[in-house]
């Protein structure tokens, strides 16, 4: 649970996601682990044209890290190329992370998307929580951003931890129809907002259960105005 790992292949998606990585690397003062995978999708193949693919995602990779080392020098930014699936090897690296951060869509999603398979595989499998990085471009920095906000009336322990957490490292409050004031008392230094309603919302922080059941989570990848945060249910501990 020592570094952030992001999912990148190059798209306006993963650059979005890549600002947001850095930004939690920064906050969280951990390093950054940049993983781009590739394979050859034509079946049997000469090593000679496999390498010109595997130089392709390199070069990929190398434009993934240079940007992000040179954005911020504060983090120490590694490096992971794969060959094979790419949703694959994110679950794999979550083993070890304490965030996966994706983009909504990759290059080899379908212009209909909203949620590439990539990053839905991801949220529903991998085993620390998951952001998904919703809209193409770079994130605006916000001189006044808005809360985290929980949707569910019922919201599990874990999600309410990562959402409090997020709030007191971002200094925004949390945003909730749920009763939160045992919260209040044990996060005094997080304001706290009852009831959803708000025009922008810096992050919606939502559960799933282990047997990897989306539930509301599934629809609020497709639909929610703001990334979202997948938190694993029951994982959080007194």
């Amino acid at each position: 649970m020592d570094h952030i790992v992001l999912g990148y292949d190059g798209s306006d998606f993963s650059v979005q996601a890549l600002d947001w990585a850095l930004d939690e690397a920064e906050l969280r003062k951990l390093p950054l682990t940049i993983a781009h995978a590739w394979q050859w999708p034509y079946g049997e193949a000469e090593e000679d044209a496999k390498a010109h693919l595997r130089k392709a995602a390199e070069h990929v990779l190398w434009h993934g890290a240079d940007c992000a080392r040179s954005t911020s020098a504060g983090v120490r930014v590694e490096t992971d190329l794969y060959e094979g699936p790419a949703a694959q090897r994110l679950v794999e690296l979550s083993g070890d992370a304490a965030l996966v951060v994706v983009g909504s869509r990759g290059l080899s999603a379908l212009p209909r998307a909203v949620v590439g398979s990539v990053a839905g595989y991801v949220a529903a499998h991998a085993e620390c929580p998951v952001i998904v990085v919703r809209g193409p471009g770079p994130l605006p920095a916000e001189t006044d951003p808005g809360p985290i906000v929980v949707p569910d009336k019922e919201p599990d322990a874990a999600v309410l931890e990562f959402a409090f957490d997020e709030a007191a490292l971002r200094r925004v409050p949390v945003s909730a129809s749920a009763d939160l004031s045992e919260w209040a008392h044990r996060r005094p230094e997080v304001p706290i907002q009852q009831g959803e309603a708000q025009e922008r919302w810096t992050l919606m922080v939502v559960g799933r259960r282990r047997s990897a059941h989306f539930g509301a989570a599934n629809f609020l990848l497709q639909h929610a105005p703001c990334p979202v945060a997948v938190v694993t249910e029951g994982s959080y501990a007194l």
